[in-house]
């Protein structure tokens, strides 16, 4: 399997993950829909620095220091790397962790607005 096949295969995992986000949203459960868009946030910046640098960092810390390294050298990876800590902060900690997910229509609008996160990292991988 090459790097471009298991990059594609991340952010198609990214995707599913983004669309159990908004199954979860519509059945009311708004923390799992966060928590599952957070996930499809982090597996879509695994994906992008597997096609870009030839590796996923094996925790998160690392995955955001990849990211990164990146924004140093487009605008695009800079707009990447400011959403990826606030959807870590807000969707993962905030809202999944500690149950703050006010207000809703902001918390809804975010796990919607993950679909565009997956597609400018795909872009930006080139896929």
């Amino acid at each position: 399997m090459t790097l471009v096949q298991t990059s594609r295969e991340i952010f198609a995992d990214a995707r599913a993950m983004h669309a159990s986000a908004l199954e979860r949203l519509a059945a009311g459960d708004i923390r799992d829909a966060a928590e599952k868009a957070w996930c499809a946030t982090k597996r879509a910046t695994e994906a992008l620095l597997l096609a870009v640098n030839g590796e996923i960092p094996p925790t998160t810390v690392g995955v955001s220091g990849g990211l990164r390294g990146l924004g140093r050298e487009s605008d695009t990876a800079r707009s990447l790397q400011e959403r990826f800590g606030f959807n870590a902060r807000y969707l993962h900690h905030d809202c999944f962790y500690n149950g703050h997910c006010e207000p809703l229509e902001d918390t809804e609008r975010l796990i919607r607005e993950t679909a565009q996160y997956v597609e400018d990292a795909e872009a930006l991988a080139g896929m």
